[in-house]
């Protein structure tokens, strides 16, 4: 495919739930922005939701990098016995402030839709205007770490319990989708399943990518970089590692899909 052609096309970018893989994500951001290719909308979930914000937001790669940095995954004063959940997840408001000052879906360069879950419905919930904060820290509140967050007298949480890839959300508006899965899987040694943890955190993604794997197939161009099985979703350690995988796999995709004219 030519490059140049996209340049004609509304070209909609699909961002997965990962926790720290998803700063793979970022590395890709890096790749499409050195091949010149720029999107009108993002959707995302969880950590795609926040990575996909700030894009949104026009910030650089290395203002994502470190937003995650700076953004402490466990603070011991953000503990809580009032809420359901090891930390509050509300307490993140003000760091977040710092990126996102007006709090505003409207206020963003590009169209975002974020995904939560309802955890008193049982459905997904999609949020696209009004407030942006409390929506981005709700699709990002993994149970049972992080408390889920109320909006409107509702209790929402982690996206990925019910969406862990938003690609309807784009999709009708595009005429090309690039999607981003960091949830993807690979064949593992016994090696990596040698705890409880470990089984819990594989059967989990297994179950993940059973049911988003039709949504990822439909992409125009997915980057699904293997190489990230083996990074724990909350492992800060491997923020950098990440994010070096997600651009090396993007930029090998994109010399191989694309001709430059």
């Amino acid at each position: 495919m030519d490059l140049s052609e996209l340049e004609s096309k509304s070209v909609g970018l699909v961002l997965s739930g990962g926790g720290v893989k998803g700063m793979a994500h970022i590395g890709m951001i890096h790749a499409l922005n050195e091949f010149g290719i720029s999107t009108h909308a993002v959707s995302g979930t969880s950590v795609g939701a926040l990575i996909g914000a700030l894009y949104a937001n026009g910030n650089t790669v290395s203002e994502m990098l470190q937003f995650f940095k700076e953004t402490p995954l466990f603070r011991y004063n953000f503990m809580t016995i009032l809420k359901p959940g090891l930390l509050d997840t509300d307490r993140y408001f003000d760091l977040f402030s710092n990126y996102f000052p007006r709090n505003t879906f409207e206020s963003l360069k590009r169209k975002l839709y974020v995904v939560a879950t309802d955890l008193q419905k049982g459905d997904e919930k999609i949020f696209s205007e009004g407030e942006l904060i409390k929506p981005l820290l709700a699709s990002a509140a993994l149970p049972p770490v992080f408390s889920p967050v109320a909006i409107q007298g509702r209790l929402y949480a982690d996206g990925g319990i019910m969406n862990n890839f938003p690609y309807d959300e784009v999709a009708s508006t595009s005429d090309f989708v690039i999607g981003s899965n960091v949830s993807g899987i690979r064949e593992i040694p016994k090696e990596g399943i040698k705890s409880s943890l470990q089984l819990a955190n594989r059967t989990t993604s297994l179950m993940i990518y059973a049911i988003n794997r039709d949504k990822v197939n439909k992409c125009d161009l997915l980057f699904e970089p293997k190489a990230l099985e083996l990074i724990g979703i909350l492992d800060k350690k491997g923020i950098e590692k990440a994010y070096s995988i997600g651009y090396e796999h993007a930029v090998r995709l994109m010399e191989q899909t694309f001709s430059v004219s």
